[in-house]
């Protein structure tokens, strides 16, 4: 009984906070026509693109990448953070999302700063020389392959630089997940970046759980 009410809290809770975010009218526009999509799911929150602006603006993020990039709300809220002259990479897989980003990121008049690389996230990854360059990543993709982003990613990021892992909950499968699932995956490397010595990391409640990891 007091676990459904703190849950019900809990739900007013994250409405009140979402409420307090400050849209303009093309990230609206992007949320409006992104939520009407058949994978509506895959876009990230208001909250969740304001949080990523303010963290990219107070880390100074100069060189920047972004794995699943979907309609672009995402890398239109990072790219307004970065500090001038910076750039965001994203990495999309589908021609047809890749479009509209860029239609929606040409609109938000932020195109100047960011590059859309098309194709699978893995293969893009590896043609990027494996030497620190990135000092923010937000990882945001296919959920079975984010063991292998994990590791090709690291090695690609700065000492000190910060990577966002959507997702990390998959609405709670976590913790019980049905071996072989994509939650099952996700759980595990949970466990693993829990434990990596390589990293620093904190695990929060954001939309569907985000993973706060900064490299040593």
């Amino acid at each position: 009984m007091v676990r459904g009410v703190k849950t019900a809290l809990s739900a007013d809770s994250l409405m009140y906070l979402a409420g307090l975010v400050d849209q303009d009218e093309v990230l609206a526009r992007v949320e409006r026509e992104t939520a009407e999509m058949p994978r509506s799911m895959m876009q990230v929150s208001p909250d969740q693109g304001a949080l990523l602006q303010v963290l990219v603006a107070a880390v100074g993020a100069k060189n920047v990448l972004e794995v699943g990039t979907f309609t672009g709300y995402s890398a239109i809220c990072i790219a307004r953070g970065l500090v001038a002259g910076g750039t965001l990479t994203c990495l999309e897989l589908e021609d047809e999302y890749a479009d509209i980003a860029q239609r929606n990121i040409e609109a938000a008049g932020v195109e100047d700063r960011v590059d859309i690389v098309r194709g699978p996230a893995g293969a893009s990854l590896d043609a990027m020389p494996e030497e620190p360059m990135f000092d923010f990543v937000f990882l945001d993709a296919d959920k079975t392959g984010y063991p292998d982003y994990y590791e090709q990613i690291l090695p690609r990021m700065r000492p000190n630089a910060l990577l966002l892992i959507d997702n990390v909950l998959m609405g709670g499968d976590v913790v019980d997940p049905e071996p072989g699932s994509s939650s099952a995956v996700v759980a595990e490397l949970n466990a693993k970046i829990a434990n990596d010595d390589r990293v620093e990391a904190a695990f929060a409640m954001v939309a569907d759980g985000v993973a706060f990891v900064r490299k040593r």
